[in-house]
């Protein structure tokens, strides 16, 4: 016998269980919120990025993940609404609804233009995207449930926080303080 040869798939398993990369881009609630808030939301078009990457490397498709996270304002609602459809086809409960989450985090996104201190508002902005990505980490769990999730803040995300997380301070401190 060939030990090649594939093991054969055991009734209680299914084909989703086998697969062994994420669906979607895993990463923790928690991080997506703090990497986007020490990076000035920076972080929020890598997050873009990396799930037209993973869109686009499934589907073997000509998606440019880098332009659909630069236009993020024109593309987040297709990559929401494929996020919904993955979780209502996975059997995933309680879905997203994507309009609104688009609209909401565009809005948010386009009040950095604003006077200060209400451009602050825009920080909100990552608060639309929490519920995707819960979606998304959902799916990832139905579908490959031994894959890394993410959660863990590695030496570049450390950096990020160090050096953004003060400045941020700064620039709330700067802002909320009257002038001399």
């Amino acid at each position: 016998m060939d030990e090649q040869q594939e093991q054969p798939v055991l009734p209680s398993e299914t084909v989703s269980q086998r697969m062994s990369r994420p669906i979607y881009f895993p990463v923790s609630p928690l991080k997506l919120v703090v990497m986007a808030t020490c990076t000035f939301g920076l972080y929020e078009v890598y997050w873009f990025y990396r799930h037209w990457g993973f869109v686009r490397e499934r589907q073997n498709s000509d998606i440019v993940p880098f332009a659909r996270a630069f236009f993020a304002v024109l593309f987040c609602y297709s990559l929401f609404k494929r996020i919904r459809t993955t979780g209502v086809s996975c059997n995933i409960s309680g879905s997203i609804a994507p309009g609104p989450l688009a609209a909401g985090w565009i809005v948010f996104t386009i009040l950095a233009r604003l006077p200060d201190p209400f451009w602050l508002a825009t920080f909100l902005a990552v608060l639309f995207l929490v519920p995707v990505q819960m979606a998304a980490n959902e799916i990832n769990l139905a579908s490959s449930p031994t894959h890394d999730s993410n959660s863990k803040f590695s030496g570049w995300n450390i950096a990020g926080v160090v050096i953004g997380g003060p400045l941020f301070v700064l620039a709330l401190v700067g802002t909320l303080l009257p002038p001399k």
